[in-house]
């Protein structure tokens, strides 16, 4: 992704060191942060220094192979422990799961400790790696279904930010303004933690994107005019169902598309899908802190005597979905056993 004109991934090693971009602080401040214990690539996925689906399956797997380093003959045990730790930061992303256990599995496969090493840190670099081409293929995907002169609407941030490059959701549409359409974009503002004004106006911005931020409650204001052409969002895990977990609010904007006639697309790469979960219903919803909904810019909005609740995502049913776009093509939501997966 290009900020301030110079190409960037989300999340990369410089030796055995993980370093990330600081997204709390977007778009305000742009800083590069170094980790180098398990516990701070675990602060860094539940505080969100580090989010989206894909780009937190990055830190699991990156975070594995750096406390696999440090393990003086690492073990199945001793890497399960670690393995299960970092899966519990943010159970709602598939791809952390889908991270961790890809890095396992290639480091269990070899019994020398100093062989398990190597192939711990090559097969998180090879994992990152994939992740990012996967994203690269989505936009190519995603860019057939975009017009020359569409509107498209967007919920949270699924860009290159979210991911190792590119972006999900985001991806289609920096290949559609590379390759010359003329495209605008609604982008939700996001409550409570708004990744949508803060991040995915920030990365269309730094591209020169058109856009706009709107207000959570305006996108059926802009749909029911007739302005939305299509909509297309991220995930943070598809049930095998075709039923699409995503940031909250997410299941409302696809409801009144649908009433609308606006397709809605979801783009994800196949590590998001969990085919062992078989419907939206049994994927584990995510409850963040009462105080970002209470709490604006750190400032209290909401009466002192009231609560909040705080539910991280929602399950869009596949009856309201379009098409799953993928690296491997465009699908059907009840057609995601065609798809190839390992």
């Amino acid at each position: 992704m290009l900020i301030k004109g110079k190409n960037y991934r989300t999340i990369w090693m410089e030796g055995n060191t993980i370093q990330t971009i600081e997204q709390n602080k977007l778009p305000e401040e742009f800083e590069i942060i170094s980790i180098d214990t398990l516990e701070d690539v675990a602060k860094s996925i539940s505080t969100m220094i580090v989010r989206g689906a894909p780009a937190i399956g990055a830190m699991g797997a990156f975070g594995l192979a750096q406390a696999i380093q440090k393990m003086a003959a690492p073990n199945k045990q001793e890497i399960q422990n670690v393995r299960d730790f970092l899966f519990q930061t943010r159970p709602t992303a598939y791809d952390l799961q889908h991270g961790l256990d890809f890095v396992m599995a290639k480091t269990l496969s070899e019994s020398d400790p100093h062989t398990m090493k190597q192939i711990a840190m090559e097969s998180a670099q090879a994992y990152v790696d994939a992740s990012a081409e996967a994203c690269r293929k989505i936009g190519e995907y995603g860019n057939s279904l975009i017009n020359d002169g569409d509107k498209l609407l967007t919920h949270c941030n699924a860009g290159a930010l979210a991911t190792v490059d590119y972006g999900t959701a985001l991806a289609p549409m920096r290949l559609a303004h590379k390759n010359g359409k003329n495209i605008f974009i609604f982008v939700d503002e996001t409550r409570p933690r708004l990744q949508g004004a803060k991040l995915t106006a920030f990365e269309l911005h730094e591209e020169g994107i058109p856009h706009a931020v709107i207000a959570d409650n305006a996108a059926g204001f802009y749909m029911a005019r007739g302005e939305v052409d299509m909509m297309i969002t991220g995930t943070d895990r598809v049930a095998a169902n075709g039923d699409v977990a995503n940031k909250i609010g997410t299941y409302e904007k696809a409801v009144v598309a649908h009433e609308n006639g606006i397709p809605v697309y979801i783009a994800a790469p196949i590590s998001t899908i969990d085919f062992t979960c078989p419907t939206g219903n049994d994927i584990p919803i995510e409850e963040r802190n009462q105080n970002e909904v209470l709490d604006v810019g750190g400032h209290r909005v909401a009466h002192e005597g009231s609560t909040a609740l705080n539910p991280a995502f929602d399950v869009t049913p596949a009856k309201y979905i379009t098409g799953i776009i993928t690296e491997q093509g465009i699908y059907n939501p009840g057609e995601l056993d065609k798809i190839i997966h390992k």
